[in-house]
Order: C-alpha cells, then sequence, then structure tokens
C-alpha cells in the first residue's frame, strides 16, 4: 500500500490524505478478493482527474500554441490517449503500487495499458481533492505536458481517421465507415473489435477500451494496410 513518502516522490507534493492516493491506486478487482477493505476503488476518482487533466491540457495548449481549433484538438487527443499515458505511468513506476485481483496483476497486455492510464488519472484527481488544482496542474505540467513537444514534433498528433477519411475520399470519392466487430470484457474493461470499410470491402481492423479508441486504431491499420 502506497506512503505518503512515496506519493510525494511521485508527485512533488506532500499529500494530506493518504487514504484518498490509496484509493486512487485501487483496482475494482482488489476489492472482489478483498472484501473488508474500507476504502472506495479508483473509478470516480479516475472520473474526476480525467476532466482536470483535459482542463489542464487545454488552457496550456490555449495559451502556448496559435494553431486553429481542430489542430489543438488533436494535439489533445493525441495526448491524453490511454497509450500515452500509460508509458507516463510506467515512467513513473505507478504499477508498482497498485492493488489489484490476483487475475488482473498477471495481465501484461492492453488490460493493463488501460489501467495504468485510469491510474494515473485517479492519481490526478486524488491531487486535486486533496491539495487543490495548482499541485494537479503542477503535476501535469511536469509529468504529462513535458510529451506534448515530442507528440507534435513526431506529427504522432494528426488524427489517422481524418488522414484516411482524406485518402480514400481523393482517391475514390466516398467516405469510409466503422463497425463494431465484437463486443467483450465487463464493465470497467471493455474491449471493443472494429472494422473500417470503403462501401462493402473491409479496409482493417482494430481494437480498443471504447467505440472511438476502436476507430481510431481501425484507422491506423487501414493506414497500414494500404501502404501509408
Amino acid at each position: 500500500m502506497i506512503s505518503a513518502k512515496e506519493i510525494a516522490a511521485i508527485t512533488g507534493s506532500q499529500p494530506n490524505d493518504v487514504s484518498l492516493y490509496v484509493s486512487a491506486f485501487t483496482h475494482r478487482s482488489y476489492l472482489n478478493e478483498h472484501r473488508g477493505f474500507e476504502l472506495p476503488h479508483n473509478e470516480r476518482l479516475e472520473f474526476l482527474g480525467d476532466a482536470v487533466l483535459e482542463l489542464v491540457a487545454t488552457e496550456h495548449l490555449y495559451k502556448t500554441y496559435d494553431h486553429p481549433e481542430g489542430e489543438l484538438t488533436n494535439f489533445r487527443s493525441s495526448l491524453v490517449n490511454y497509450k500515452i499515458l500509460a508509458l507516463i505511468a510506467q515512467r513513473l513506476g505507478l504499477g508498482d503500487h497498485l492493488l489489484m485481483s490476483r487475475g488482473e496483476a498477471k495481465d501484461t497486455g492492453r488490460a493493463r495499458q488501460v489501467i495504468l492510464a485510469n491510474t494515473i488519472e485517479a492519481l490526478i484527481g486524488a491531487l486535486y481533492l486533496d491539495l487543490g488544482y495548482e499541485a494537479a496542474q503542477k503535476f501535469i505540467v511536469k509529468e504529462i505536458l513535458v510529451e506534448l513537444p515530442g507528440i507534435i514534433s513526431g506529427g504522432t498528433y494528426v488524427d489517422p481517421k481524418s488522414k484516411l477519411q482524406e485518402i480514400i475520399q481523393d482517391r475514390h470519392g466516398v467516405t469510409p465507415t466503422y463497425g463494431v466487430i465484437s463486443e467483450s470484457g465487463p464493465d470497467h474493461n471493455k474491449v471493443f473489435v472494429v472494422a473500417s470499410y470503403m462501401g462493402e470491402t473491409e479496409l482493417g481492423r482494430g481494437e480498443g477500451p471504447s467505440k472511438q479508441e476502436g476507430e481510431i486504431s481501425a484507422a491506423e491499420n487501414s493506414l497500414k494496410n494500404l501502404g501509408i
């Protein structure tokens, strides 16, 4: 269970209410195996932290970059997607402090990435409730917004769906569509398999924790299949 010293080392701020942070590191599955655990799991904190992260990122983008709204939206989406957040969580060692079921602890694939991304959002929510907006903002700027220049210079902010649509419309005069092939997993850890189509022709498939993420993954796969 994470300590006040460990929280301070990760966030750069001395916590007041350690229990908030313990909750931030508690996955829903842990409560199934520890019925007497007195603290809630992290999903409500994740909900709050997601909103705080989006606000801080949006404010920073607005003040720092003189780009049109569409590009700023793409910058933000690339920054706060679960893959980037999972990598940041790994860099910070958040996985070492996670409380989860034995089954979840064995998973090292996409599900673990989603859990790590959710944990960093829950941690932001805990920081916000415990120490206020400025503490959460300080953490986000130092640990998350620092990734923005690399995302922008590398061009990874370009929305694969927009790119695929532009290419298909230019070459064939039609707009690609998307359809969910399958949906599996519990409500808190869904996996959506999505295909992209040009008319009746399937262009590619992808998966993600939401339909939107699945569509993005399918678009990426379609571009790869087209040699782009």
